[in-house]
């Protein structure tokens, strides 16, 4: 009976061991995972911020340079763009305000041609352009020709002031996007290092942990 109690008690001292050192094993395993997680979210939040910096600063001056600045607030209320008050006499030099300067772009653009775009006018000047070359070809008389050189001037002054606000306003549009992109960058950043703090947290609990089961395996 002895010999089976001593056996049994073997048994059980060998079971105890070799779940301590699964135990120590896995804590191993996880803490040195919550190490590389922690450093992995370190540099991505370094990397975010750094890409939310750069497009503050870009945008900031892209915008600076272009020296844009809204209208005093009487002129913006007589046009009716009283949603842009809050922005009047100021200088375009953020994302939100270049949103807005770009709306108020539209809004000019929206009564040069009863809303038509550049695009939209490309065949009405083309074909103004022909009428008048044609009748010129055709020998027609000064008036018809001054008539004609008179649409095709409107047709295309249109399109070129168009052109000009279009263009204006897609780089304004395109610098809003930056700082958006700028925005969610910083947020993200912020996530990285709140996620990279929590993983060292979770790091030195598994470091005690671990130090606990191996003065527990050593004290038996």
């Amino acid at each position: 009976m002895s010999t089976i109690a001593a056996d049994q008690g073997a048994v059980a001292s060998g079971t105890s061991d070799v779940v301590q050192v699964r135990r120590r094993t896995i804590d191993t395993v996880l803490t040195g995972a919550g190490a590389l997680l922690t450093v992995v979210f370190l540099v991505a939040g370094a990397l975010l911020l750094w890409g939310s910096n750069f497009a503050d600063d870009y945008v900031g001056r892209e915008l600076s340079s272009q020296n844009i600045a809204f209208p005093d607030e009487a002129a913006l209320v007589e046009e009716g763009r009283t949603d842009l008050v809050q922005y009047a006499d100021e200088k375009v030099t953020t994302g939100a305000e270049a949103e807005a300067y770009a709306s108020y772009i539209d809004g000019h653009l929206q009564g040069i041609a009863d809303g038509a775009t550049y695009a939209d006018l490309g065949t009405p000047e083309r074909e103004a352009r022909t009428a008048l070359q044609t009748a010129k070809d055709d020998g027609a008389s000064e008036g018809t020709i001054a008539d004609l050189q008179a649409t095709y001037d409107e047709v295309s002054g249109q399109r070129n002031s168009l052109f000009k606000g279009e263009t204006l306003r897609g780089l304004l549009l395109t610098s809003y996007a930056w700082a958006t992109v700028g925005t969610i960058a910083g947020y993200a950043a912020l996530a990285s290092f709140v996620a990279a703090g929590a993983m060292a947290i979770l790091v030195v609990l598994g470091l005690r942990h671990r130090r606990q089961v191996v003065k527990a395996g050593a004290s038996t």
